[in-house]
């Protein structure tokens, strides 16, 4: 049957269109396209706001070219149009592009609104670009709508981003209406940036908080190595009466908690917590679980929670942190052998790969190993070496006494070596008893760190394995004019859930006297197991240590 009029359907295709927008299923981007074809078969050009319809479904299923393309061919685009694919090019990372398409809509004379916005804002924090996005802020204030709640929390959330708390703040402090995703955002920037009591007075003084609210303070307190705390307030969110339960993105931030402080008692509850409501068949949690497991000692826990996740869904965070379990426990086989199965699965490594792989090569001396992949991680996995690759590296070889080329590499790096490099070579040095090298490693971490006594313990020590105690002395007056001193030694143990900590000198622990008796009668318990000190590590009278 003919159609007298075409363009009556178009209304029709739009919200048609509209409904398939965000099922994001093969068979909806297919019906989509026939319908597209139908309407340029009976000589339909869409209009801008058919065209907005067409651009957000073709995004939403992942064809961005389709989206682009439709958007050129609109002769007389609209303000919903633009905003179309500024949502398109930004949920899909083309962040410059979303700039790009933000000033012809400017220049065209097409006003900006409160959907635009956001993701513009959005897409100059992903591309740190302060100055823009403040002079995004001004037309925002120009067209009226500076005070919007929804652009107001973009602003919240760019300035945090950027590192711009006091513009935050301020957005936030002039927004008269506010709903919790404005908090969560201020929250969440203040414990990025180690401003634990500007966030603390925040949270307290919520009149909602959602399970947003919370992870942000627990994630906050687990990054800012305040890992009680952070269990504290997820216990809290545990009670009964708690009107918010913590959900999978709560559990894995944390876990990081326990893993710091080594408390694999509580680390097993949250993990018992978190089976008991199904969020550990998540594989982010899986692989949270797997390292919170490695951290606190229990690397059989760490391999079946890793071997629980299908082979099709691990992801790169999984196999990282198995590789990096592996290396961190001393097995450096397994970690190699992680990585390349890894690589088998399809999976390309990254900076972290590569971190935990060359650990575990230089914690087992695998140096042929590590020089392969280190010589390769560029041209084959487009991964550029960092610092922690070199300093990984360095150690290596220096643990596996090539002292000359550790030293050659370092000279050779395309950045400055950085103390963690310099310390690789200089305890290299200390193992295999040469001076030479030493002293440069020692002068220059002497100029890194100034203040790091331990550089001067350890280089002091080796004076005194040469009986050079003339040296020994001149260090002992250097550390004394900067009047730096020498840290006791540390150590702690978690027993029945009390942590017990232990200071070089220190007699105050309540059950002194059983523990000096146990110490005491250890040296002839470990000489009859067959073990014999190496006694060129020791400190001498008159040395630094």
């Amino acid at each position: 049957m003919a159609i007298e009029n075409p363009t009556q359907i178009l209304p029709y295709c739009a919200r048609i269109f509209e409904l398939l927008t965000g099922q994001k299923t093969r068979n909806s981007l297919n019906l989509g396209r026939q319908l597209h074809a139908h309407m340029l078969l009976l000589g339909l050009h869409p209009t801008a706001f058919v065209g907005a319809k067409m651009v957000a479904m073709y995004a939403s299923a992942g064809d961005l070219n389709s989206a682009a393309l439709t958007f050129d061919q609109i002769t007389h685009p609209s303000s919903l149009l633009y905003n179309s694919i500024i949502r398109a090019y930004t949920l899909c990372g083309y962040s410059e592009k979303t700039i790009e398409i933000y000033f012809r809509m400017h220049l065209i004379g097409l006003k900006a609104d409160y959907f635009t916005f956001p993701f513009v804002l959005k897409s100059c924090a992903d591309l740190s670009r302060v100055g823009l996005g403040r002079c995004v802020h001004g037309s925002s204030l120009r067209g009226g709508w500076g005070f919007d709640m929804y652009v107001g929390t973009s602003l919240i959330d760019f300035y945090v981003k950027c590192g711009e708390l006091r513009d935050a703040r301020r957005v936030f402090d002039e927004m008269p209406i506010r709903d919790v995703s404005s908090w969560n955002a201020l929250i969440a920037g203040y414990m990025r940036d180690g401003m634990i009591h500007l966030a603390e007075d925040l949270f307290g003084k919520m009149g909602k908080r959602n399970v947003v609210s919370w992870t942000a303070m627990i994630s906050g307190y687990a990054q800012n190595g305040l890992g009680e705390w952070a269990l504290r307030l997820f216990d809290e969110m545990l009670e009964e009466g708690s009107e918010v339960k913590p959900n999978w993105v709560t559990v894995m931030s944390v876990l990081p908690a326990c893993a710091h402080s080594a408390d694999l008692e509580r680390g097993k509850r949250i993990h018992k917590f978190a089976s008991g409501v199904g969020l550990d068949s998540n594989r982010s949690v899986k692989a949270a679980l797997a390292a919170m497991y490695a951290k606190c000692g229990s690397l059989s826990d760490a391999h079946f929670l890793f071997e629980s996740i299908h082979p099709n869904k691990k992801g790169l965070v999984a196999w990282n942190t198995m590789i990096t379990a592996y290396a961190s426990h001393g097995y450096g086989m397994e970690a190699v052998s992680t990585f390349e199965n890894m690589i088998r699965a399809g999976v390309q490594p990254d900076e972290i790969s590569f971190t935990g792989l060359f650990c575990g090569c230089s914690h087992c001396g695998l140096v042929d190993i590590g020089l392969k992949y280190f010589n390769c991680m560029t041209a084959i996995y487009s991964v550029e070496p960092r610092h922690e690759h070199y300093a990984c590296f360095v150690d290596l070889l220096s643990r596996a006494c090539r002292l000359l080329e550790a030293k050659q590499l370092i000279y050779q790096m395309p950045m400055h070596a950085g103390p963690s490099i310099w310390g690789a070579l200089l305890a290299g040095c200390r193992k295999h008893r040469n001076l030479e090298i030493a002293e440069i490693a020692a002068r220059n971490l002497f100029v890194l760190e100034p203040e790091n006594s331990g550089n001067y313990v350890l280089f002091s020590n080796m004076y005194a394995d040469m009986g050079m105690w003339e040296e020994v002395d001149n260090l002992r007056a250097r550390l004394k004019s900067q009047s730096l001193k020498k840290y006791p030694g540390s150590s702690w143990i978690e027993i029945n859930g009390m942590a017990h900590l232990f200071l070089g000198g220190d007699t105050s622990h309540p059950q002194l006297k059983e523990i000096y008796l146990l110490l005491e009668a250890l040296p002839e318990k470990i000489k009859a197991a067959g073990y014999l000190p190496e006694n060129i590590f020791a400190s001498y009278e008159g040395s630094l240590g």
